[in-house]
């Protein structure tokens, strides 16, 4: 057995025999994976599906206001369309993961496709904000499971190495594009009626449904054993709280009793969860995959990603609608050349990690990320300008996001077992939703508790310094362990000699 071991991955090979210098003695590359039609088939579904995450998304949020008109909600009550989607996703993420290594992934991601279809044809139909929420919860239940399973199925069918590469670069344009779009045809269908940003995905999402069942391969469960309900029982329950927490402290108040007590209660879940994962024989969450430094660094990496990300993008929507008082689509357009360099720059990004591996990848992505948040907060002023300000920001953002998100969700899923492709998709894919959801909500607390700060961008000031922060962090998380490695290397190619 040789071990290579690169600044990025730490990659094991068979051989039969070595060179004496430590080289395979086969100087053959194992042959690529041939692109069959059938293969662009399953990932023309697998993208379709993330397409339609990110479009939904975007789309209502969009449409709140005119929502909020119709039903008669509250700003309050508005919030839930968004949240109750963060609950049932963030909440169930790792459950999903998980629960398709159990039962196989098709047919847990044929089923979840489902149930997105029919929860978005009836959001589209109702007429009362309550079952409004009920249905926004539910597609956020439905996205739990066919997002870490389609992540999954892929990176089973597409073999390690440049086919998997290049499958994810592909598969992260279909995201980026999907919330790009979304932005934009949220605009134009609001504009027609808010129902359509419902009704839109669903023959996208049946079609998908259609072409899933022909094409997906039949797969049996790929983790043996019994259902550790325990360990899902504490920790769903725990996850939903500590989301729920998280959205409604900024508004109730981090120091309130029911805030504190859903603290404990929360701590207390997972806590038991984390105990009863060491004692069942057939635990949800085999707890020695977070032992691995790569995964760790995937999963702090995504936090740093999509926390900052999506905080400075909550923050831009409010001050180009509420502050400057630019309409839906013209915000739209403003935050677009960020999605655009995602769908350009993404597909060439598997190229590059076949080269350079994840964590130089990653390094960038943080870089570009803290550069960007720094540019806006050195030039913004209370005015910022569009074209010295703004744009130059989203174009490092959007390069930031390319580089990083598939280079992480190849770090968070290079080398492990097939039986646990599910657990390390929907482990990283939980660390993002939850993570965002964190550092969004310290993001809120801070805008409202500075809201008489001034004028401009003032007010969101205390905000953008805690996002630069987070990406600041991200970045430290990557670059010390990189150079305590070229450290201890260079340390071994010239000893001190006594």
């Amino acid at each position: 057995m040789h071990v290579h071991v690169s600044s990025s991955d730490v990659t094991i090979t068979e051989t039969s025999q070595a060179s004496p210098t430590g080289a395979p003695a086969s100087t053959e590359a194992p042959a690529e994976q041939s692109w069959t039609p059938r293969l662009w088939g399953v990932l023309a579904v697998l993208c379709a599906v993330l397409f339609l995450d990110g479009l939904d998304v975007s789309m209502v949020g969009v449409a709140l206001p005119s929502i909020g008109t119709e039903l008669g909600l509250s700003t309050t009550s508005l919030q839930w369309i968004v949240n109750g989607y963060v609950l049932g996703y963030g909440g169930l993420l790792l459950l999903g993961g998980r629960t398709a290594d159990l039962l196989g992934r098709r047919r847990v991601f044929l089923i979840a496709l489902g149930v997105f279809a029919v929860a978005s044809l009836i959001g589209g139909l109702v007429n009362d904000g309550t079952l409004l929420i009920a249905t926004r919860f539910v597609k956020g239940l439905a996205a739990a499971f066919t997002a870490p399973t389609a992540l999954s199925i892929l990176t089973t069918t597409f073999h390690e190495g440049p086919a998997r590469n290049r499958a994810l670069s592909v598969f992260s344009v279909f995201g980026a594009s999907g919330y790009s779009s979304g932005l934009i045809l949220g605009g134009l269908l609001t504009s027609v009626g808010w129902r359509w940003t419902f009704l839109t995905p669903v023959p996208l999402a049946l079609l998908a449904l259609v072409v899933g069942i022909a094409l997906i391969p039949k797969d049996k469960p790929a983790a043996e054993g019994g259902h550790d309900l325990v360990g899902a029982i504490t920790l769903t329950t725990g996850m939903l709280l500590a989301v729920y927490t998280v959205v409604t402290a900024p508004d109730r108040g981090w120091l309130d009793p029911l805030t504190i007590g859903s603290i404990v209660v929360a701590a207390a879940l997972l806590a038991g969860f984390v105990i009863t994962e060491q004692k069942v024989r057939h635990p949800l969450i085999r707890l020695g995959i977070l032992r691995v430094g790569t995964i760790v660094r995937a999963n702090v990496s995504i936090i740093a990603l999509f926390g900052s990300y999506m905080s400075f993008q909550f923050m831009m929507t409010l001050y180009l609608q509420d502050v400057l008082h630019w309409s839906p689509l013209r915000m739209a357009f403003a935050l677009l050349p960020a999605g655009i360099i995602v769908a350009v720059g993404s597909p060439f990004v598997g190229r590059l990690i076949t080269r350079w591996g994840t964590s130089r990848l990653i390094i960038s992505s943080m870089v570009s990320l803290a550069l960007g948040y720094v540019w806006f907060l050195s030039t913004a002023g209370n005015t910022p300008n569009y074209a010295f300000t703004i744009f130059p920001t989203m174009i490092l953002l959007g390069g930031g996001f390319a580089f990083g998100f598939s280079s992480i969700m190849a770090q968070a899923t290079d080398g492990i077992e097939d039986s646990e492709q599910g657990l390390a998709s929907g482990l990283v894919q939980t660390s993002g939703q939850v993570g965002a959801a964190l550092v969004l909500a310290a993001v809120t607390a801070l805008v409202a508790t500075d809201s008489n700060a001034g004028g401009g961008f003032a007010p969101f000031q205390p905000g953008l310094n805690l996002v630069t922060g987070v990406a600041i962090v991200g970045l430290l998380f990557n670059i010390v362990p990189l150079l305590a490695l070229n450290r201890s290397r260079a340390a071994a190619a010239d000893p001190i000699e006594p």
